[in-house]
């Protein structure tokens, strides 16, 4: 097996795709520093699986692809793939050629591949098991590895040694089984804590689930009487909805009637206030164009000042372009010299380019002849490669052949120790495991206790929480009505206060003024704002008032005239103002009246006020009235022969004259009890929010209680579980114990039998081992024939290639002469052209001048004509602002005489006003029954949706006959829910909570049982991966150390090397000393060479494992930096000899290096920031110095 090929593309300075190909023996890769060659070696460690981008150089993974430069754009995606040949199956894959490659995203998405199908990073590494391949093996080499070996810890030189050892897939294995083993361990732990937890959760759960059943039968017997309820109050209230809508047409057709007529004084008044704004209207036309005629007359003065001044700086302009006009002809003159100069040097370069070219092809035919002769010769070499290449395959197959007899003889060996011990170690196992299964019993019996003391505990913990939980839901529910409540009522209010700040219920002039009132001082607001009146007289006092309570009351009489006239421009309608300076209070002269029979005293008195509006008050309520009913108060004005106005508690007014009105008036919605009930409201609000607080406050410290409680249940329930699964830990131990113990004796029988038919076996593979060693022998003498016949012919090829270095320096010279003259012809030409240029600007802009000359000329020509146009325009204007004049003056007589005969609409306008007021406050009071009722039939209907999603009609089909009334029905209600509340918190899903968790338990309990076989069954493989391990790296590691040893002598000249295992615990896992003692030096540590002595001791190990364990292929970077150039070709002298069972890729700088080198690659950047590749084969090309 060999590296036959390696692609990469977009991976670091990789950007276009790159193919390296590959023969036996050694491939040198060189270029100089930064141009890119370790990402040869970084590209193959990454393909092998390398998840560090610490180890590839990088800070991120997403580092690796290529980057883009200042002339390129970022690649989306890094790839490597490399092909190994397998013809002869070394590889455990069904394929004769093997590729692995590796892809990477931008996005982070990423696959590797084996022969073109997606696998795991794991299959790969498991495909190059105890190979030397690897991200990890000692396939790849760089100086970070020398380094590792030179100056890491002992214990850090294992993972070379362990790949070396074959024992890689060994410990692999251990530690997938060690990791399986502690999942089973940590699956044993939950499954346990699982079985704990449901066996108390099944308990509780059957109980909730029987209340939960009883829950929803009494559920659904509620929701039979809720739907008969529903449905019974539902066609009761409907019937009267439709009686108060019947009513509410009556009265809107009577309001209508009212508003009419109204409307119809409106319309006379805006007719004449129509012929008012025509007449504003034409007048203001007349005098906006008098203005505009006016305006005019001045901008045509201005504009004939204006063209006289552009006139004078036109012929200022002229002057400048006669002068300009002149310097141009001489700039002219002096371009065409310079021109003449330029076009002779151009001639001259010309000549001289045609000269050299010549003589570079002459050069160029002298080195294809070169190359002729060196190509005959290559083909003579390659014809002896080949044969060379023929035996080193049969020498290598040869070697794979020995090595896997080795390999079988050694795994013989292994399992014959592995028995021995094995039955050593059952009989020593038995005797430990029955003093481990009695002390289980012991601490099993001192558990139990532990778990009865802790159970106590829990029980008296446990009633404390019931009870302080029943606390909680009491207050819960306090705590919950009065929210409701408190939110019922909040929203009321702000409701009721959003209405009052709207005006609602008041007419629009009225809403208007209102609006104004921040922009207008001296508005004290409407005379519903102003007083108080209790509940009981509200009625009284809102018919007393009538249609006045609207009024506005503003400060004085200009406050009055200024809305007056805001309402009249804007067009609201009117309105009716008291102002306080010059209303005047009014009372009864006598009193006597007031001890009649069902008199509550005068209307004035019965209100509240700020002293302030006194005389207002007085006016509006001091002669009126109030008696208790109708019938007091129609024998009141009968005795006085109806001299008073009188109204009663129920809102019937009697007036002077003997008029009586009275009817269906009720309080709700009147503008006084808004404002009463607002304030009864906030203080409700306030008192709710503050029992609230004081329930929510009760309900917190219970819970607070309770935490703590719980707290202490959990660390209870933690204790007893941690009890409980240290008692199922003991269980599992012991019965895991009896199981070992049974199976140590079934096992010692078993190792007994194999262990006496394993010494034929070893004998058939020692002459096996034998034979091939002398087959080894002849194939070495037929290639060394071979390869002094290769060295005869590569030595004349050095020298055809030493006469074509010369050659290629003339080239090179020659070229270079070539660019310099080019480069003065190209900067000649554009000289030229530059100059050609500006002449052709000059002469542009001499002809622009003479273009602008004529353009002044025509402009000043057209300016005088506009002079005269203007003054003509100007006497017209001024005999047309006379007539404008005469006609302004007649329309201001004209608007004079209308005006004065608008003033006799405004008499009958008051009646109809007060006739609308009256109606529309009867027609706002019915419609608040009409919502109240609605109002009823919308949250029962809501709450039949929210409850069980039932409409109306849904209702009507479940609907069933009950012999019951409506309060009947109410009262079943009420008990349904009383039992339901007595319940309790009920878990509706406790019923199939109950049946999903019984049904988890008993799985679980199998689950328990699985996985202790499992454990037993892992620690058995563990113990017998631990032997076979230390007994194979006990004799690979003396191997490897006495190869050393030979391999150190040949490097150094001398001198000896040293491998020491630390003694000091495990041998699987103890550290490695490498001890050099180079020629005519004493035996020191690594730490006391020089840094040449170093790297030498450290590639003599690489090598020596090589040796022992060849590698399919070795990648090399750079690890012969710091040697000498005498130890650089002792290197290179035995780099040679490994090539018999090695492939190498060598990455260097060093000269040495690269003259063993049986090929090269060339990397360099030609591009900044892009490697590319150039190959060169040695014998066919000569090495570059």
């Amino acid at each position: 097996m060999y590296l036959k090929r390696i692609e990469i593309q977009g991976f670091k300075s990789f950007a276009n795709k790159i193919v390296f190909d590959f023969h036996n023996g050694i491939t040198g890769i060189v270029g100089p520093n930064g141009s890119g060659k370790s990402n040869v070696s970084d590209a193959v460690r990454w393909v092998l699986g390398e998840q560090s981008a610490k180890q590839l150089r990088g800070g991120n993974m997403q580092d690796v692809i290529f980057a883009g430069t200042e002339l390129r754009k970022p690649l989306g995606f890094a790839y490597v793939a490399i092909t190994l040949d397998n013809s002869d199956h070394k590889l455990d894959i069904d394929f004769k050629e093997v590729t692995v490659s590796r892809r990477l995203f931008r996005s982070g998405e990423s696959e590797y591949l084996i022969n073109g199908s997606a696998c795991r990073l794991k299959d790969i590494s498991e495909l190059f098991f105890d190979t030397g391949i690897g991200k990890d093996g000692y396939s790849i080499i760089g100086q970070g590895q020398v380094d590792k070996v030179l100056n890491g810890k002992p214990e850090e030189r294992r993972e070379l040694f362990d790949e070396a050892a074959g024992i890689t897939k060994f410990k692999r294995r251990k530690g997938l089984a060690l990791k399986k083993l502690e999942s089973e361990r940590e699956s044993l732990v939950r499954v346990n804590d699982i079985i704990s937890e449901l066996q108390k959760q099944v308990g509780p759960l059957e109980k909730q689930a029987k209340i939960a059943k009883e829950f929803l039968g009494l559920r659904e017997e509620l929701k039979i009487f809720d739907v008969n309820s529903y449905v019974m109050e539902y066609d009761s209230i409907t019937q009267n909805l439709n009686e108060y809508k019947k009513r509410e047409k009556l009265l809107s057709d009577d309001l209508n009637d009212a508003k009419a007529a109204f409307e119809k004084s409106k319309e006379d008044y805006e007719g004449i206030s129509a012929d008012l704004r025509r007449l504003d209207e034409e007048l203001d036309e007349v005098k906006n164009i008098r203005s505009n005629a006016g305006i005019e007359l001045q901008e045509i003065t201005s504009h004939i000042e204006i063209l006289k001044e552009q006139i004078n700086s036109e012929n200022k302009n002229n002057e400048s372009l006669s002068s300009r006009s002149e310097n141009i002809d001489s700039d002219i003159e002096k371009k065409q010299k310079e021109l003449d100069a330029l076009e002779e040097e151009k001639n001259s370069l010309q000549i001289l380019l045609k000269e050299s070219s010549e003589r570079e092809i002459g050069i160029f035919n002298e080195l294809e002849d070169t190359d002729k002769k060196i190509n005959e010769l290559l083909k003579k070499l390659e014809s002896l490669r080949i044969t060379s290449e023929e035996f080193t395959s049969k020498n290598a197959d040869l070697r794979v052949k020995k090595e896997r007899y080795r390999g079988i003889l050694e795994q013989v060996r292994l399992r014959k120790a592995e028995m021995t011990q094995r039955l050593l170690e059952s009989k020593t196992g038995q005797n430990t495991l029955e003093i481990k299964i009695n002390e289980e019993d012991k601490s099993l019996n001192e558990i139990n206790e532990s778990i009865d003391i802790t159970a106590a505990k829990r029980n008296e913990l446990e009633s404390m929480d019931e009870d302080i939980h029943a606390e909680i839901t009491r207050f819960s529910k306090v705590a919950s009505d009065l929210q409701i409540k408190y939110q019922r009522e909040s929203a009321r209010l702000t409701s009721l206060k959003n209405i009052a700040e709207r005006y609602d219920g008041y007419g629009n002039s009225i809403k208007k003024i209102m609006e104004t009132r921040d922009r207008i001082g001296g508005i004290h607001g409407v005379v519903a704002d102003i007083i108080k009146a209790s509940k009981e007289y509200e009625i009284a006092i809102e018919t007393a008032l009538g249609g006045r309570i609207q009024n506005i009351v503003t400060d004085s009489e200009n406050t009055a005239k200024i809305l007056i006239e805001y309402l009249k421009k804007n067009k609201y309608g009117r309105a009716t103002f008291l102002p306080l300076s010059s209303v005047r209070n009014s009372t009864f002269s006598n009193t006597g009246f007031l001890k009649e029979r069902g008199i509550i005293g005068i209307a004035s008195d019965l209100v509240e006020y700020d002293d302030n509006y006194k005389n207002l008050v007085g006016s509006l309520l001091g002669r009126i009235v109030v008696i208790d009913n109708i019938d007091n108060a129609i024998a009141f004005e009968k005795k006085f022969a109806y001299e008073y106005r009188v109204v009663t508690l129920d809102g019937e007014s009697l007036s002077p004259g003997g008029s009586i009105s009275g009817g269906a008036f009720k309080g709700a919605g009147n503008l006084l009890g808004r404002k009463r009930e607002i304030d009864e409201l906030e203080i409700s609000v306030s008192e709710l929010l503050k029992n609230y607080t004081q329930a929510n406050d009760k309900v917190e410290a219970f819970k607070a209680q309770r935490k703590d409680i719980l707290l202490k249940i959990e660390e209870n329930r933690k204790i007893n579980q941690d009890l409980i699964i240290e008692k199922n830990n003991i269980e599992n131990r012991k019965r895991s114990l009896i199981e070992k113990l049974d199976e140590l004796k079934a096992s010692s029988i078993s190792v007994q039998n194999d262990f006496d038919n394993i010494d034929n076996e070893l004998l058939e593979i020692e002459n096996e081992t034998k034979r091939l060693d002398n087959s080894l022998i002849n194939v070495g003498e037929d290639f060394g024939k071979v390869g002094k016949d290769m060295e005869s012919l590569e030595k004349e090829i050095q020298n055809h290639r030493n006469q074509k270095e010369k050659i290629m320096e003339r080239l090179n010279a020659s070229r270079l002469e070539n660019a310099n003259i080019s480069q003065r012809l190209e900067f000649s030409e554009k000289n030229v052209s530059r100059t050609k240029a500006d002449m052709e600007k000059l002469v542009s802009e001499k002809v622009g001048l003479k273009d602008r000359a004529f353009d002044i000329a025509r402009n000043i020509s057209e300016k005088n004509l506009k002079i005269e146009e203007e003054h003509k325009k100007r006497q017209e204007l001024l005999k047309k602002i006379e007539i404008l004049k005469a006609k302004e003056e007649e329309l201001a007589a004209f608007k004079d005489t209308k005006s004065k005969s608008q003033n006799k609409i405004f008499e009958n306008r008051d009646t109809y006003s007060e006739r609308v007021s009256l109606l529309d406050r009867d027609l706002y009071r019915l419609r608040g029954q009409i919502e109240k009722s609605e109002e009823r039939i919308s949250e029962r209907t809501n709450y039949m949706w929210n409850e069980y999603e039932l409409t109306y009609n849904s209702s009507l089909e479940l609907k069933t006959d009950i012999n019951m009334n409506l309060n009947d029905i109410r009262a079943q209600i009420q008990e349904l829910r009383s039992k339901i509340k007595a319940l309790g918190n009920v878990n509706i899903n406790a019923i199939s909570d109950y049946n999903e968790i019984s049904g988890r338990y008993e799985l679980m309990k199998k689950q328990h049982s699985d996985i202790l076989e499992a454990e037993a069954t892992l620690i058995k493989i563990i113990e017998e991966l631990d032997i076979a391990m230390k007994k194979q790296f006990a004799e690979k590691f003396d191997e490897i150390a006495d190869e050393f040893n030979e391999v150190f002598k040949e490097l150094f000249g001398g001198g000896s090397g040293k491998l020491v295992l630390e003694e000091d615990g495990d041998m699987l896992e103890a550290g490695i000393t490498i001890i050099s003692q180079p020629p005519g030096k004493k035996l020191q540590n690594m730490m006391q060479l020089s840094g040449g002595e170093k790297a030498l001791t450290a590639i003599a190990l690489l090598f020596a494992i090589q040796n022992l364990k060849p590698s399919p292929f070795a990648l090399l970077d750079e690890i012969e930096a710091a040697l000498d150039d005498s130890n650089v070709d002792r290197f290179a002298k035995y780099l040679h000899k490994l090539t018999d069972h090695t492939q190498f890729i060598v990455i260097t700088h060093r000269r040495g290096t690269m003259v063993a080198s049986d090929r090269l690659y060339g990397i360099t950047m030609q591009e900044k920031g892009v490697s590319t590749l150039v190959s060169v084969n040695l014998i066919e090309n000569e090495l570059d110095n």
